[in-house]
């Protein structure tokens, strides 16, 4: 494996210990989406209490540091500016409903700057990561974004929340996960990613993962946390995308 840092070997282990807890509930889901209750209360109660794993894992070693979590919130420690972001399950509705596309999100944020991040998809078995100057990981591989220059070639993610068209022009998917959208605009397979009014949870760890694939990522300290407007693509294609976007 690759030199990691002490901080992120302990965001891997606290994943893999929490990703054991989202696959055996996702194995429940199928029965319950027949069931007359339904599997909405199930489903929240995996999201916390994976985010519960989470935090004590991420606690165990580092009891200083700070969260901001999408259950739970701001949770304020002793180093009020160094942030665990964790989102326990990026892709809720596809957990609901028995779609196999979800990632556990976490990363570390130092004076406002990401320094590290990591998506786990538990059920494909994909660690993708990133530290600040080190570059991007598929498991043990080297990422790099895509390098396609003509953007009719390119496949863009969003979810369009807070944008006002459809644009007709771009090839686009919205596959219901932000953490795995930007995960795979780090590894080639989307060019591009946009989204309007989005938390910093989802796409803190996948911000990092562009940037140290070759990617270009927009100034998102401007925003509010959950109120972020995010671009990001290969840097071919990036001013394009921009554009195209401003256009409609």
């Amino acid at each position: 494996m690759n030199s990691i840092s002490p901080n992120l070997n302990l965001m891997i282990k606290a994943c893999e210990k929490a990703s054991k807890v989202i696959i055996r509930d996702f194995g429940e889901i199928e029965n319950l989406q027949v069931s007359k209750k339904g599997p909405r209360d199930f489903v929240t109660k995996t999201d916390k209490r994976v985010e519960k794993i989470l935090i004590e894992e991420l606690s165990k070693s580092k009891k200083d540091y700070s969260f901001i979590t999408e259950e739970t919130g701001k949770i304020i420690n002793r180093n009020k500016n160094i942030f665990w972001l964790i989102d326990p399950i990026d892709g809720t509705i596809n957990f609901l409903h028995g779609v196999p596309h979800f990632a556990i999100s976490v990363a570390l944020q130092i004076d406002g700057e990401i320094l590290i991040g990591l998506i786990f998809d538990p059920i494909k078995n994909e660690i993708f990561y990133a530290e600040k100057n080190s570059g991007s990981f598929i498991n043990n591989s080297r990422i790099r974004v895509s390098n396609k220059i003509h953007i009719e070639e390119c496949l863009f993610a969003s979810n369009n929340e807070g944008i006002k068209s459809t644009y007709p022009s771009l090839n686009t998917r919205n596959t219901g996960c932000a953490a795995l959208d930007l995960a795979y605009v780090g590894c080639g397979r989307f060019d591009g990613y946009f989204h309007n009014r989005i938390n910093i949870w989802d796409i803190a760890a996948g911000k990092i993962i562009i940037e140290e694939a070759g990617g270009k990522v927009n100034n998102i300290s401007q925003f509010k946390i959950d109120k972020i407007d995010i671009r990001a693509g290969n840097p071919n294609i990036y001013d394009k995308m921009i554009k195209k976007l401003d256009n409609f």
